[in-house]
């Protein structure tokens, strides 16, 4: 029962001196009269009978104070003194304190929006911070970028800027390194719409990584879901406080809007940096273990994460507090959007199963804040019946895995086996990749707009290392090499590892644009990974998780072979956004406004057996937009050898037509002109050398397409 104020009107409402929602520290909440100095605090503890807060009032000078009322598991008070800036933290009345206040871990506050780590000497010790949420954002909007238009950019915040010679040293590995305008400036003339931030909540590193003198760096061992993590800040702003390292992410996200550029965060709320049960609590465990967390028949815990425990999202608590952190970086830091590593954890009901109307998953999309966000999966967890791609409902996104692997297999495993004399795999399976994987994701009512394909990811080798390593090298580990997927679908070219083969060099490089072309070009949403675009190395490691260091962090000091890379990224995301520009924004939504045609090296309509016949390594695609004209042509190559093909002509165009069951005429090009083509791209250029760019060749004309390429014609 709530505190009653003493001195209340006979006859009138009893009055309470605070409330029990919103959880966390606010200095005025609805039904409460504000009282000078005091701060509303509420805490969720079902596992603790009766709570106090400790907190700083002055440096090194503790007070603490009971939260006297309890309701369902709520403990909250109104308390005096607790000022912005105040370091704080929870523990059990009536439990022995080990030392003074702040010399050991006190429980986080699961809604702290500021955590800052102190000096113990030995493990760390973590405190809440009590901030403010003002700041000012000027005229600056959300870019609110459609999915049709959107392009992503994985990037970590410390890594893209550590060792930039534009961003002045003081701001390198920064939040403010990620908003400086030379960063800026990158993405845009890049063509990214979107960067995806890998984690920026508060987060901890395992015990065995700190014994190994290594630190997570990817951050996905969360320990705060409010507070942004303070380790990427500037000095400057971490000398000053919480409040200025939350003011630093803000103005980060400021100046990339400003720039039309979205910010999506990388989120983890499948399991907790208390990690196994043996481990000392810190906030959650303390609080209240058997319900944040989900336990199986023997009373251990259920771990579909591979981190040692597992939030438990059965529980409603458990769901509101995933939901209030989203909306609290949507309205307190205008995010545009997230990704929920290992997502199905998050939707597994009681029994642990996959639900794809699970209750968390409903009120998002119920949500009036969350319904205006991007949302994105990763489809996959490390339980039983773990992997749900294209199982996720309506708003959402899925990482591809399937367009992955996909592509993979084409460009480098095929590539090995035709080298050494075998066979490749059937076009069939790249078309559908290509397409969208339309078929994948037609079972939950999406379209290939759900599908955010990429070839690569933080997790796993880059770009450049398929194209150069069969194994993975993370030594650096502490591993022996244990740790990290043996399965990459990688190819070497005939090398393990760099050479000064300039033939094998090169056919690492034409792999790798590839690759690149085959992610920009087709539909969906492509993501890139931050240094595919220069052919950014890590030496094999395929699990840098814990190198916060050269190995991980962005080189900018390009050779001839990275500025070609970056010219070709760049170059592929301008015809996208051109060939982009002629369709209607749900595209690819209706094949009646917009289509994909196929056609063999004959210039004629693919058949069942040529799509099945291994020895099939060439497809021309052609692409129609909504208002019923040909927009281009994009021709695969990949086979062994340079390829004679007839491009289609009107009549072939027209019976691929009605073979798909698309009505109107587009037998003209896009001005009404006869059907023609023009070369504009080709995987397979040489560098100085001449090239047939700008030449119209009509229809049904010959033209060459290179071994082992991508080329790309306009409709003209």
């Amino acid at each position: 029962m709530a505190h009653v104020i003493t001195g209340t009107t006979a006859g009138s409402a009893p009055k309470r001196d605070s409330r029990p929602l919103p959880l966390g520290l606010r200095h005025a909440v609805p039904g409460v009269p504000e009282v000078p100095g005091t701060v509303n605090v509420s805490v969720y503890a079902p596992g603790v009978p009766a709570l106090d807060i400790y907190y700083e009032t002055a440096p090194g000078s503790w007070k603490s104070a009971p939260l006297t009322d309890t309701v369902l598991g709520i403990h909250h008070g109104r308390v005096l003194g607790l000022r912005p800036g105040s370091r704080y933290g929870f523990w059990p009345r009536g439990a022995d304190l080990p030392a003074e206040p702040g010399g050991f871990q006190l429980l986080l506050d699961p809604y702290g929006r500021g955590i800052e780590e102190a000096d113990s000497g030995s493990d760390p010790v973590y405190f809440s911070v009590y901030t403010g949420s003002a700041f000012d954002w000027g005229d600056s909007t959300r870019p609110y970028t459609p999915w049709r238009d959107t392009v992503i950019y994985e990037a970590h915040v410390r890594g893209q800027t550590m060792l930039h010679p534009g961003i002045p040293e003081e701001l390198r590995g920064t939040y403010a390194g990620m908003g400086h305008p030379v960063m800026v400036q990158y993405l845009q003339d890049l063509g990214i719409t979107a960067v995806e931030l890998l984690p920026v909540h508060f987060h901890a590193d395992e015990l065995h990584l700190q014994e190994l003198g290594l630190t997570n760096y990817w951050g996905y061992n969360t320990l705060g879901f409010f507070a942004p993590h303070a380790g990427y800040a500037t000095e400057a702003a971490r000398r000053a406080g919480a409040q200025a390292v939350q003011d630093e992410v803000k103005a980060m996200v400021k100046a990339l809007h400003e720039a039309g550029i979205e910010v999506l965060l990388d989120v983890v709320y499948n399991h907790t940096a208390e990690g196994k049960a043996e481990r000392p609590a810190l906030s959650w465990r303390g609080l209240g273990d058997e319900t944040y967390y989900r336990h199986g028949p023997d009373g251990g815990y259920v771990d579909t994460t591979g981190c040692g425990n597992t939030l438990d999202f059965s529980e409603p608590r458990v769901v509101q507090l995933a939901l209030d952190s989203l909306r609290h970086w949507v309205q307190e830091y205008r995010v545009d959007g997230f990704r929920f590593d290992l997502a199905p954890t998050l939707c597994r009901d009681g029994d642990g199963k996959f639900n794809p109307r699970h209750p968390f998953l409903v009120a998002v999309a119920a949500d009036a804040v969350l319904q205006d966000v991007k949302l994105i999966s990763e489809p996959w967890d490390v339980g039983p019946d773990g992997w749900q791609t294209g199982r996720f409902p309506q708003g959402w996104a899925d990482w591809n895995d399937h367009f992955r692997d996909i592509a993979r297999d084409f460009w480098l495993r095929d590539q090995a086996a035709l080298a050494a004399g075998g066979e490749g795999g059937s076009m069939g399976r790249l078309a559908g990749a290509l397409a969208g994987s339309s078929e994948l994701f037609a079972g939950s009512g999406r379209t290939p707009l759900a599908s955010i394909n990429f070839i690569t990811a933080h997790d796993g080798f880059t770009l450049a290392d398929l194209t150069t390593f069969e194994r993975k090298h993370n030594e650096a580990n502490g591993e022996e090499n244990r740790d990290g997927t043996g399965e990459n679908r990688s190819y070497n070219h005939g090398v393990e590892g760099p050479t000064d083969d300039e033939r094998i060099n090169a056919g690492r490089a034409r792999t790798a644009r590839n690759l690149m072309a085959t992610l920009t070009l087709s539909l969906g949403v492509p993501m890139l990974t931050a240094g595919d675009e220069t052919g950014r190395s890590q030496r094999g490691n395929n699990n840098a998780y814990c190198q916060d260091n050269e190995l991980s962090w962005l080189h900018w000091d390009f050779d001839d072979s990275a500025r070609r890379m970056f010219s070709t990224t760049r170059t592929l995301l301008r015809l996208r956004r051109e060939y982009l520009a002629r369709q209607p924004y749900h595209f690819p939504a209706d094949p009646r406004q917009s289509f994909l045609l196929w056609f063999d090296q004959d210039g004629l309509p693919m058949t069942p057996e040529r799509w099945n016949d291994p020895r099939t390594r060439l497809v021309q695609v052609l692409i129609g937009s909504g208002d019923g004209a040909l927009n281009g042509s994009v021709v695969l190559n990949g086979g062994l050898h340079d390829v004679g093909i007839r491009l289609p002509d009107a009549e072939a165009l027209s019976a691929a037509r009605r073979d798909a069951g698309i009505s109107q005429d587009a037998g003209a090009g896009p001005d009404g002109t006869d059907l023609g083509y023009e070369l504009v791209f080709s995987t397979a250029d040489v560098p100085g050398e001449a090239n047939r760019h700008g030449v119209r060749l009509p229809a049904g004309e010959t033209d060459t397409v290179p071994a082992n390429s991508i080329s790309l014609y306009r409709a003209a």
